[in-house]
């Protein structure tokens, strides 16, 4: 019988992975803490390019061992990136369970099946919102809305100009001074 490791991962310095300790522990997973590795790194950073997650697979873990994490998504965003994870760990003989998909093991074929067949639901749900956004703006140039920014008005680069250049305003008081944001006072101000 092989070790249990845990893997929890948040994006911010303001997050804590306490939480994910917790509800791995509720499931049943005593993991004692020198086997419980924690990061703080994007989703959107490939897994094995996370340092963490990374000395975890390389250095520590070895075949017969568990991978607990809390959600699937604790390994990527990116599903493409979360099947060659799957793939390294089943290779290296490590068995991952996601507490979010119940105690399956995914690098068994049952659990292979389970997230590829969630990647296929997910491809399609992606087309379908593309297929969606491009039916909605076919339909909206049928009717005649004009589609994209508006053009900025001479107004308002005027007002710009005199924030910036009469009052000696900065971009954020010219903002505040004119009700908007700090990236349309830039754009009027290149259009000036």
């Amino acid at each position: 019988m092989g070790r249990t490791f845990a893997y929890c991962r948040v994006s911010t310095l303001e997050q804590t992975v306490e939480n994910q300790k917790i509800a791995i522990e509720t499931a049943g997973f005593q993991v004692p803490e020198n086997r419980v590795i924690s990061e703080t790194i994007s989703g959107s950073c490939q897994a094995m390019q996370r340092q963490g997650f990374q000395q975890l697979i390389e250095h520590k873990m070895e075949s017969g061992d568990t991978l607990v994490i809390l959600k699937l998504d604790r390994l990527g965003r990116d599903m493409i990136d979360v099947m060659e994870t799957l793939h390294q760990l089943s290779d290296k003989g490590i068995s991952l369970i996601s507490l979010d998909l119940g105690a399956i093991d995914l690098t068994s074929p049952a659990g292979k099946l389970q997230v590829q067949v969630m990647a296929a639901v997910a491809e399609f749900e992606r087309n379908r919102i593309r297929e969606r956004t491009k039916e909605g703006l076919t339909r909206a140039k049928a009717e005649g809305k004009k589609l994209g920014r508006p053009k900025a008005d001479a107004e308002k680069i005027e007002a710009v100009k005199d924030c910036r250049q009469n009052q000696g305003l900065s971009i954020a008081q010219t903002a505040e001074k004119l009700g908007i944001s700090v990236a349309t006072v830039k754009r009027l101000q290149k259009a000036a």
